[in-house]
């Protein structure tokens, strides 16, 4: 049986804010905005919508040269020459050389399917702008074959953003919002349960102390996210890593073990490390 509400799935942990976001603009029939620092699950949040409701999923990631066009379809003329100077006979049906993109895909899915459109904010200013009316009117029309493709069903639209650039007023108005904030300790120790079931209490414990205090550094170029979280604990796993070795006088003394899971430029590592140095040397005066 089809399901019609978002309550999360086994493999993602959704706060009822999440989930009450994910339903109203279903209800709506809104796309939904999903903003939040990188790592926070929110390309996967798509992913568990569609499995959790039990719907097809196409996914159209963005890239800074994507243009609007291309998720509705791309018309290849190069391919069209070429098979003409070769005699090919397809070059008579224009409707060959047709490519579809993800947005008409989905409008042509036998069941509503779930749209994500990951990272809008990479691509130019305009590409949302250029994207209101199709996703308004469910519908677009193909110049090349003379063809209204409208959509069987109103797909479900995730829309992310890593707020690089501001996305236009006109766009904004058309979508449900939805921050996802940091998860907190016990948020996160759920998560962490769900990756690693049954992990020692004792090095949860100290691993998320060290976390959190790390992502409390001022001044840190990139924080750690949940997913570089989650990859440092397989490691402090593998490694065979004691919980005393995380424990918060330790971490005073040196940057934590196998820290390249947690910190990604040369700057927070130095920065850390002053900071290391800085609370030993008034420790001894």
């Amino acid at each position: 049986m089809t399901k019609t509400k978002f309550t999360g799935t086994d493999s993602y942990i959704a706060t009822e804010d999440l989930m009450m976001a994910i339903n109203a603009a279903v209800t709506l029939q809104r796309p939904i905005l999903i903003k939040g620092e990188p790592g926070t699950g929110k390309t996967q949040l798509a992913i568990e919508v569609a499995s959790a409701l039990q719907r097809p999923l196409f996914e159209w990631h963005i890239k800074s040269t994507t243009k609007a066009q291309q998720g509705l379809y791309e018309y290849d003329a190069v391919a069209r020459l070429r098979d003409s100077q070769l005699g090919d006979d397809r070059v008579h049906d224009i409707s060959n050389y047709i490519l579809r993109g993800k947005i008409w895909e989905s409008f042509e899915s036998e069941q509503q399917p779930v749209l994500l459109i990951d990272e809008i904010d990479k691509a130019d200013i305009e590409f949302p702008n250029d994207l209101l009316q199709e996703l308004d009117r469910m519908e677009f029309y193909v110049y090349e074959t003379q063809q209204l493709i409208k959509a069987r069903h109103r797909p479900i639209i995730v829309i992310t953003s890593n707020n690089e650039k501001e996305l236009p007023d006109a766009f904004l108005r058309r979508c449900f919002f939805h921050y996802i904030k940091f998860p907190d300790k016990a948020t996160m120790e759920q998560i962490v349960e769900v990756h690693y079931p049954g992990l020692k209490k004792a090095l949860l414990k100290e691993a998320l102390e060290s976390f959190y205090k790390l992502r409390d550094v001022p001044g840190l170029k990139k924080k750690p996210s949940t997913s570089e979280l989650l990859d440092w604990i397989k490691l402090l796993l593998a490694e065979d890593i004691p919980p005393e070795a995380l424990r918060s006088e330790n971490s005073r003394k040196a940057i934590p073990p196998l820290y390249g899971a947690l910190l990604k430029n040369e700057q927070d590592v130095h920065l850390f490390e002053q900071l290391v140095f800085m609370d030993r040397r008034s420790r001894t005066q």
